[in-house]
């Protein structure tokens, strides 16, 4: 294992005080990771076309997950004062900055899946 692997991993005198904690409060909850991932995919993308991309998630999930999202700094919201109204998503630095954990994902499950 690598130093700074085992840096991240040792022993804190309390879970809500570390990296890994504070990654998950950023990425936990309902299609987080889905969404990252298509907005990634996207590049710049509005909010109906997202929705239709993931189809599997409602307004109402969609809408929330992306005001966390954004609220955490992953993702860039971006509204055109116009009618009717034009909103747009896109990955923030912070966000493009978590793509490579979600390649590694990607080929975690790669080759777990077959």
């Amino acid at each position: 294992m690598e130093n700074k692997e085992k840096d991240c991993l040792k022993e804190i005198e309390s879970f809500d005080k570390t990296g890994f904690n504070y990654t998950l409060s950023l990425i936990n909850g309902k299609h987080k990771l889905t969404i990252l991932y298509a907005i990634y995919r996207h590049k710049i993308i509005r909010f109906n076309k997202l929705q239709k991309y993931l189809n599997m998630i409602s307004h109402k999930t969609l809408s929330f997950a992306l005001k966390e999202l954004e609220n955490g700094g992953l993702v860039t919201r971006k509204a055109y004062p116009q009618i009717p109204p034009k909103v747009e998503y896109s990955l923030s630095e912070k966000g493009k900055s978590f793509i490579p954990i979600l390649y590694s994902m990607c080929e975690w499950g790669e080759q777990y899946f077959k």
